[in-house]
C-alpha cells in the first residue's frame, strides 16, 4: 500500500485543482434553443451593445444602444418603459478629462398576471461603456462588450425565462439601465435623489456588473444586514460562487457600482466577474474576447433566485429581507455554499478552537511534540511568511518596471499582459522553495538519529519532525484565527485549514486510517485553489505578496499532512 499513496496523493491533488477551478463546477453554456437561460440568446444582445464605443464621450453611439434597449424590453413584454434624463452632468472631476453630457436611464415595469403586486424585484445594469482609460503606455476605449454588456444582456435574458410564468407572480419586476456609472454612478445617483418613487416598493435588488471577460461569476458584495437575502440566494442558486469576506475587503476599496448608493436602503446582491483586470475598462473589453460560460454561470445563480423571489408569496412585503445582522458564508467547489448566521459562525468556532487546543494538549501529553519546537516552529513560519509577502511585492514591482505600470503595493496594477503567468510562477516557485527545504530539513532531522541501535529510530524523527511543523504552523494559524474573528468577524482563511486538519487528526488518531489526513488535503485545496484565484483576481498583481503570505500558511500545513500520509508504517 506504500508504494500507492504517491499515486493517490497526486491524483487527489490534480482533481482538487480541476474542480476548484471549475472544470466540473461551472455550467455549461446553453444554446439558443435550449429551454431556461441560454448564454447563446444573451450573445445576441451583447453583439449588438458592444458594437461601437459608447461611453459618456459617444452620445449618438449610446443613444442607439439605448434606443435597442427599449424595443428589446417591450419585446420581452414590459408594461411600460420609461426614459428618465438628466441634463448638463459632468465628470470625471480629474485633471485628465471632463466631459459634459446628459444621461438617460430606462426604466421598465412588469406587473404580475393577476395581482397588484406590493413588492417589487428590480434588476439593474448600466449600459454606458468605459470613457478613455490610460493603459500601459497608450490610451484606450472599451466597447462595454462585458462591463456592462453582461449585466444587460443576463438581464434581459433572466426576464424573459421569467415572463414565461408571469401569471404565477407574486411580485412585480422592474429592469433600471443606468446611463453614466462610468463617471461616478451619475445616472443612478440623479434617480435616487430626483426619483426616490421608482424604488418605493422594492423589496430585492441585483445588480449585475462586470470587471473582465472571463473566469466564474462572483456574488462579491451584498448589503448590510444581509442575513435574509443570503438565505434566499443559498436555497435558490445553482452554482453558487461567493465569500462573504469580499464584502468586508470590497467596503475597504475605492471601487463603486449603482448598488453603492442605495445599498444602504434596499435589500441586494451584486454579482461580477473578476478576471482579468486588463480586460477591464479597456479595448480589450470586446466583443472577441467574451465567455459564454462566464455568461451562463450569471443565469444559473440569478435566474432561480428570481423566479423564487417573484413567485414566492412569503416576499410580498418590501420589507421581508431586510434584518440586523449579517451572514458569513464561503464556497467550498464540491462542498457547495456554507452559509452561517453570525451566532452559528461564532459556535463554529468556538468548538474548533476548543478541538484544537484539546488535540494540541494531548499531542504534547503524548510526546509527539514538544512546546519549545512547536514555539521555534511558528516563529519559523512567520518569518517565512513575512519573506513571502516581501518577495511577491518585488515580483510585482519587477513585473511593473517591465510592462512600464506604476508599482502600486498591495493596490490595483493594470496592463501588465504577463501578470496571471507572473503570478503562477511566483506561486510555484514558493511551493517549491518550500518543500525543497522542508525535505532538506527532515533528512537533516532523521540523519542525526540514524546511529541508533533502534530501528524504528528514523522512522520516529521523522514523525517528530512532522508533527512539530505541523502543530507550530496551526498554532500560528489558530492565534490569527482569533484575531481575525474579533477583529472583523471573518476568518474563514484561516478556520478552514485549522478546522479541516484538526478534524483529520482526531479521526486519524482514533482509526488509525490515514485517508482522513488525504481528506483533509483534498478539502483544504479545494478552496485554497478557489479562493485564492479570486483573491489574486480581485487584488491583481499588486497585491501577489498578501496572497502568497496567505497560501504560505496552507502550504506548511499541506505539506507535513502530506508527510504524515506517505510515511511508511511501523515495521512490526
Amino acid at each position: 500500500m506504500n508504494r500507492f499513496r504517491p499515486i493517490i496523493l497526486v491524483f487527489s491533488v490534480v482533481a482538487a485543482a480541476l474542480l476548484a477551478y471549475g472544470m466540473f463546477t461551472l455550467p455549461r453554456p446553453k444554446q439558443a434553443d435550449a429551454e431556461g437561460f441560454s448564454s447563446a440568446r444573451v450573445v445576441k444582445d451583447i453583439e449588438v451593445i458592444s458594437r461601437e464605443h459608447h461611453s459618456v464621450a459617444h452620445p449618438q453611439e449610446r443613444a442607439e444602444v439605448r434606443e435597442y434597449l427599449i424595443k428589446r424590453l417591450y419585446d420581452i413584454g414590459a408594461d411600460t418603459v420609461r426614459v428618465f434624463s438628466y441634463d448638463s452632468l459632468t465628470g470625471p472631476q480629474n485633471k485628465h478629462v471632463i466631459y459634459t453630457f446628459d444621461a438617460h436611464n430606462v426604466l421598465a415595469d412588469f406587473s404580475p398576471g393577476e395581482s397588484d403586486a406590493s413588492a417589487d424585484l428590480l434588476f439593474v445594469a448600466h449600459y454606458d461603456s468605459r470613457y478613455s482609460q490610460p493603459f500601459a503606455r497608450d490610451t484606450v476605449w472599451s466597447y462595454g462588450a462585458a462591463d456592462d454588456g453582461y449585466g444587460v444582456g443576463v438581464i434581459l435574458e433572466t426576464v424573459s425565462q421569467l415572463v414565461k410564468e408571469r401569471a404565477e407572480w407574486k411580485q412585480g419586476v422592474k429592469v433600471l439601465f443606468t446611463d453614466a456609472e462610468e463617471v461616478g454612478m451619475m445616472g443612478m445617483k440623479a434617480i435616487w435623489e430626483n426619483n426616490r418613487e421608482v424604488f418605493d416598493n422594492v423589496g430585492l435588488m441585483i445588480n449585475v456588473e462586470a470587471r473582465g471577460t472571463y473566469g466564474p461569476a462572483l456574488l462579491f458584495e451584498a448589503c448590510p444586514g444581509n442575513e435574509k437575502v443570503i438565505d434566499l440566494y443559498a436555497s435558490s442558486s445553482r452554482y453558487p460562487y461567493t465569500y462573504s469576506l469580499t464584502t468586508v475587503v470590497y467596503n475597504f476599496m475605492p471601487n463603486f457600482t449603482d448598488f453603492t448608493i442605495v445599498k444602504d436602503s434596499i435589500p441586494g446582491l451584486n454579482f461580477s466577474t473578476i478576471s482579468d483586470v486588463n480586460h477591464y475598462h479597456t479595448h480589450l473589453d470586446n466583443f472577441s474576447n467574451i465567455s459564454e460560460k462566464s455568461i451562463q454561470h450569471y443565469g444559473e445563480q440569478i435566474l432561480p433566485l428570481a423566479k423564487k423571489y417573484v413567485m414566492d408569496e412569503s416576499y410580498s412585503s418590501a420589507d421581508t429581507l431586510k434584518a440586523e445582522k449579517d451572514a458569513v458564508n464561503f464556497t467550498i467547489p464540491g462542498l457547495g455554499l456554507l452559509n452561517f448566521s453570525k451566532t452559528i459562525y461564532s459556535v463554529v468556532n468556538a468548538v474548533i478552537f476548543l478541538l484544537f487546543l484539546l488535540v494540541f494538549g494531548l499531542e504534547g501529553v503524548r510526546g509527539r511534540i514538544k512546546a519549545s519546537k512547536v514555539f521555534m516552529k511558528s516563529l519559523m513560519v512567520l518569518g517565512f511568511a513575512i519573506v513571502a509577502l516581501l518577495s511577491g511585492e518585488l515580483v510585482a514591482f519587477v513585473c511593473g518596471k517591465i510592462a512600464g505600470v506604476a508599482f502600486k503595493p498591495f493596490g490595483i496594477m493594470q496592463g501588465i499582459m504577463f501578470d496571471n503567468i507572473a503570478m503562477i510562477v511566483a506561486a510555484a516557485l514558493m511551493f517549491i522553495i518550500a518543500v525543497s527545504a522542508y525535505v532538506y530539513s527532515r533528512s537533516y532531522a532523521v540523519r542525526a538519529v540514524s546511529g541508533s541501535m533502534r530501528a524504528s529510530a528514523s522512522l520516529n524523527a521523522a514523525k517528530s519532525y512532522a508533527y512539530n511543523n505541523l502543530y507550530g504552523t496551526l498554532a500560528l494559524v489558530f492565534i490569527l484565527s482569533v484575531a481575525l474573528l474579533f477583529a472583523l468577524g471573518e476568518n474563514m482563511m484561516f478556520l478552514i485549514p485549522l478546522a479541516f486538519t484538526t478534524v483529520a487528526m482526531i479521526l486519524f488518531h482514533l482509526t488509525n486510517l490515514r485517508v482522513w489526513l488525504l481528506a483533509a488535503i483534498v478539502l483544504i485545496l479545494l478552496h485554497a485553489f478557489s479562493f485564492y484565484f479570486a483573491l489574486s483576481m480581485a487584488l491583481t498583481i499588486g497585491a501577489l505578496g498578501a496572497v502568497m503570505m496567505l497560501a504560505f500558511f496552507d502550504i506548511m500545513i499541506l505539506v507535513p499532512l502530506a508527510d504524515l500520509y506517505m510515511m511508511p508504517s511501523r515495521k512490526k
